[in-house]
C-alpha cells in the first residue's frame, strides 16, 4: 500500500472540485441551453487588439515563454507610473496570493481576513500550516475595526478584499485610510481589488494611487480576468514593495505566465474607452439584476458595486444550486467561501439576467 505522504497541514483540505463544462451539463441534463453565471468573468471577450495579438503569437507556440514577462512588467510599471522591481506578475491573482504565502508564512504565524470572503485566504495559509483568523463581517461588508482588533504579535498578512467577494460590498476611502493610520508596522497589508475597472464610486479607494505609491507595507492585487475578458489566459498581477516582489520571485514558476496570456495582457492595457463601457454596461446590467433579485424577493447583500450579487437562500444553498442547474442556470453556492447558505450570481446580459430570474421563480414554485 502506498504511503500517504501528505503533509499534516493539507489533511483538513479538499481538492478543488471544478464545475462541469457547460457542455457536459447540456448533454447530462438534455438541455438546450445552459447559461453560466458562476464564475464571475466578464460579459465581453478579449478586446480585439489582444485577439490579435493571440493569433500572431500562435506560430510560435513551440517556444518557451518569457519566463520574466519582461514586456508585460514594463508596460504595467508604465501603466501605474511605478518602477518595474514594484510589480509581481503570475498566473491569476489567486498564484500571487500562493506565493506569497510560500514566500512569507512560516507554521503559527496568523493571517487576517474578513468572512465570508475569498476562499484563497484561508487555503494558501493552511498549505503552509499558518493560522487564518477569519473576522466576521458587518452589514455583509469587510469591518476594518474588527479586523484591527483581530491582529496579534503573530499576524504576518491581512487580507482587505475590496470589493469583498463574494458579497460584492465595497470598504469606503475613510475606512481604508482609518485602516492604515493603525495597523501595526510588523504588518503586510494585501489589498484585493480583482474587480477595481468595473467600480465608478467616488468613495472607493485606489489601493496603488492612494497607498502602494506613498511607500505603505501594502501589495494592492488586480487581474485581466475580470473586465479585460481574459479569464482564460489566466495573468494577474500585484504592486508592492520591491521586497515583496522578490520574495514573490523567488519562489513564483519560471514560465508561469503564458506568452500568449502575456502578449494578450499588454495588448489590452490603454484600452480606457472600451474600458468605461464594459464598465457602464455591468453597471446597468447589475442594476437590473438587482431589480429581477428584489422581485424574488431574494435577501441581497445591500449595494453590490462589482460584476456579481450576493443572495442568502437559506441555510443550505445546494439544492438551490443543484435545482438552478437543471433549469440550465449556473450560479455558485458559496460554503467554501464561508456562506453555506448563500449563492453569488454573476451579472450577465439583460437576457442571461432574465433567464436566471425566471428560472429561479421556478425553483421557489417548487419550493
Amino acid at each position: 500500500m502506498a504511503r500517504d505522504l501528505t503533509r499534516p497541514a493539507l489533511a483538513e483540505l479538499t481538492p478543488y472540485e471544478p464545475g462541469k463544462p457547460v457542455e457536459e451539463v447540456q448533454r447530462e441534463l438534455g438541455l438546450e441551453r445552459v447559461v453560466k453565471l458562476a464564475s464571475n468573468e466578464g460579459q465581453f471577450g478579449p478586446f480585439p487588439a489582444a485577439l490579435e495579438a493571440l493569433g500572431q503569437g500562435l506560430p510560435e507556440l513551440n517556444r518557451y515563454p518569457d519566463g520574466g514577462a519582461w514586456r508585460l512588467v514594463q508596460a504595467l510599471a508604465a501603466k501605474h507610473d511605478v518602477e518595474p522591481t514594484n510589480v509581481a506578475v503570475a498566473a491569476g491573482a489567486d498564484a500571487i496570493i500562493s506565493y506569497l504565502a510560500l514566500a512569507t508564512l512560516d507554521p503559527g504565524d496568523e493571517v487576517v481576513f474578513g468572512w465570508p470572503s475569498f476562499a484563497s485566504y484561508p487555503l494558501a495559509t493552511l498549505k503552509m500550516a499558518a493560522v487564518p483568523v477569519r473576522v466576521p463581517l458587518t452589514d455583509y461588508a469587510y469591518d476594518v475595526e474588527r479586523i484591527l482588533a483581530a491582529i496579534t504579535a503573530r499576524t504576518k498578512i491581512v487580507f482587505l478584499c475590496n470589493p469583498n467577494n463574494p458579497t460584492g460590498t465595497m470598504i469606503p476611502r475613510d475606512e481604508v485610510d482609518a485602516y492604515f493610520e493603525r495597523v501595526p508596522g510588523h504588518v503586510l497589508t494585501v489589498l484585493d481589488e480583482a474587480y477595481f475597472e468595473y467600480i465608478d464610486e467616488p468613495g472607493y479607494p485606489d489601493g496603488v494611487e492612494e497607498h502602494a505609491k506613498l511607500g505603505r507595507d501594502v501589495l494592492v492585487l488586480r487581474t485581466f480576468s475580470k473586465i479585460y475578458g481574459l479569464a482564460g489566459s489566466r495573468v494577474g498581477y500585484g504592486i508592492g514593495p520591491k521586497e515583496v516582489v522578490d520574495s514573490i520571485k523567488k519562489v513564483r514558476n519560471a514560465f508561469d505566465i503564458t506568452q500568449s496570456a502575456q502578449d494578450a495582457a499588454v495588448a489590452s492595457l490603454g484600452e480606457e474607452a472600451e474600458l468605461a463601457l464594459r464598465r457602464a454596461f455591468n453597471a446597468e446590467a447589475r442594476a437590473h439584476l438587482v431589480e429581477l433579485c428584489a422581485g424574488l424577493e431574494l435577501d441581497l447583500a445591500p449595494r453590490p458595486v462589482a460584476n456579481f450579487v450576493y443572495a442568502e437562500v437559506g441555510e443550505d444553498a445546494r439544492p438551490v444550486f443543484d435545482a438552478l442547474l437543471r433549469e440550465g442556470v449556473i450560479v455558485r453556492p458559496l460554503a467554501g467561501f464561508g456562506a453555506s447558505g448563500a449563492i453569488r450570481v454573476t451579472v450577465g446580459t439583460k437576457e442571461e439576467n432574465e433567464l436566471f430570474a425566471q428560472a429561479f421563480g421556478r425553483v421557489q414554485a417548487l419550493a
